[in-house]
C-alpha cells in the first residue's frame, strides 16, 4: 500500500491558505490578505501591478533644487506617516509643473505605504472620475464604487482635476459634475481624518478657483507636506 506523502503545496496566506477565511468568534469571517487582495486588482486594473513597480523615492532622480525638495518631502513624509496618520495635517500633495516627478514620487510614497500592510488605493483621476459619472444613476453600484475612494486607509489621487478646466465664451468653467464627485470624496476624508496623496498639474490658486471648498481642504490637509512647482525649467522631459 502506498504511503501518502505530506502536502509541499505553499501558500501566499499561510493564515488562510488563501482561501480569504478564517475563523471567528461567531463564525468565519474575512481574512486579512482579503482587503490587500482587492487593493492589489484596483492597482492591476488601473494598469500598475504593485509588485512589478521599480518606482521609488530612491530611483527618483534629482536634477535641481526643486526636485531635490521634492524629494526630501516624499522622504519626510514617509518617515512621519505613522505619528501623523491620525492628525488634521496627515497628507501630502506634489502641484504644478508638468513632466516634474509628481506621480512618480506620489506613486512611490503609495507603494511604500502598501509594503508596509497599509491600504492604499490608487485613483487615477481621469479614468476613475469617467467611470464613477457613468455610475451616478444607479444608487448602489455609485455609492460601492465611491466608497472605495472615500474610505480607503490611504487614497492616491493621480492627475487631479486633469481635463476638467474648459472655457465657454472666453470664459474658463470648471465641471461641475467632478466637482460635486471630488468634493464627496475629499470632504468625507477630511472629516475622517484619512490621508491623501495628491498630484494634480494645476497649482494651489488653480485648485483654489476650481472649488475653494476643495482646494482649501487639501491645502490644509497637505499643510506640512505640500510641494508646489512652477517653471518649465522643472520640467524633466524638456532636460537636454
Amino acid at each position: 500500500m502506498k504511503k501518502s506523502t505530506p502536502s509541499t503545496r505553499t501558500y501566499k496566506c499561510e493564515e488562510c491558505r488563501d482561501s480569504l477565511w478564517i475563523p471567528g468568534e461567531n463564525g468565519m469571517i474575512r481574512c486579512q490578505c482579503f482587503e490587500r487582495e482587492r487593493i492589489k486588482r484596483l492597482w492591476d486594473r488601473a494598469g500598475l501591478n504593485p509588485e512589478h513597480q521599480t518606482r521609488t523615492v530612491e530611483t527618483f532622480q534629482e536634477w535641481n533644487r526643486t526636485s531635490k525638495l521634492a524629494k526630501r518631502v516624499a522622504i519626510e513624509y514617509i518617515r512621519d506617516f505613522e505619528s501623523i496618520q491620525n492628525t488634521r495635517h496627515n497628507s501630502v500633495a506634489f502641484i504644478g509643473q508638468v513632466g516634474s516627478g509628481k506621480t512618480h514620487l506620489s506613486i512611490s510614497i503609495a507603494l511604500n505605504l502598501l509594503e508596509r500592510g497599509i491600504g492604499t488605493v490608487y485613483m487615477p483621476y481621469r479614468d476613475e472620475i469617467m467611470k464613477l459619472k457613468q455610475n451616478m444613476m444607479d444608487e448602489v453600484v455609485y455609492q460601492r464604487s465611491i466608497d472605495t475612494f472615500k474610505k480607503a486607509k490611504v487614497l492616491l489621487i493621480d492627475d487631479l482635476f486633469k481635463g476638467d478646466f474648459n472655457k465657454f465664451q472666453g470664459k474658463e468653467t470648471m465641471n461641475e459634475s467632478s466637482v460635486r464627485i471630488v468634493f464627496e470624496i475629499i470632504n468625507y476624508r477630511y472629516l475622517n481624518n484619512l490621508p491623501i496623496i495628491v498630484s494634480s498639474e494645476y497649482n494651489a490658486d488653480k485648485l483654489l478657483d476650481a472649488d475653494e471648498a476643495i482646494g482649501s481642504r487639501i491645502i490644509e490637509m497637505t499643510k506640512n507636506y505640500l510641494v508646489e512647482i512652477e517653471g518649465r525649467e522643472n520640467n524633466y522631459r524638456l532636460r537636454r
